[in-house]
């Protein structure tokens, strides 16, 4: 993660943010990922674990230091050889915030989160980053209703 000195996930060829039961099925899934076990929902060539702190300081409205030195995104497995893959948890609040976000509240998500990134360096098209709020917020509904938790694996 690249500012304030955070943790640095790179830039994952494939991310699939999913719903597991819990750590130790979501863990399950690092080898292979979740498509075909669990619901989910795939996308690539992001930094997601910084998008999900971006996405809870936005939504939460504390701090994205104060965040990452709480240990978000908390690391539920790592393949640990060197490749990229592994998976991480959403904490409550976000699964939370984002289940319950409306049309209004992911527009202002959305805007923050791009006018973030291009602060950054970054040029996040407005459009996908939508597209990924929209899909992620369903996973984070769906989450709920089946007292599940949401998940991101990346290879």
């Amino acid at each position: 993660m690249a500012r304030d000195g955070r943790q640095d996930a790179a830039v994952s060829i494939i991310v699939e943010f999913f719903v597991a039961p819990d750590d130790v099925a979501a863990a399950g899934v690092l080898d292979a990922g979740p498509e075909g076990v669990f619901e989910s929902v795939p996308f690539g060539n992001f930094v997601a674990g910084t998008a999900v702190i971006e996405w809870e300081s936005i939504l939460t409205g504390r701090g994205f230091a104060e965040l990452v030195a709480l240990g978000m995104p908390r690391i539920v497995a790592d393949a640990g050889d060197g490749s990229s893959c592994l998976v991480f948890a959403f904490s409550p609040a976000l699964r939370v915030g984002l289940a319950a976000a409306d049309d209004a509240r992911l527009d202002g998500v959305v805007s923050e989160w791009v006018r973030r990134d291009a602060g950054d360096g970054g040029a996040f098209d407005p459009e996908m980053a939508r597209l990924i709020l929209d899909d992620v917020a369903g996973l984070a509904r769906l989450a709920i209703q089946e007292g599940h938790e949401v998940y991101c694996w990346m290879a």
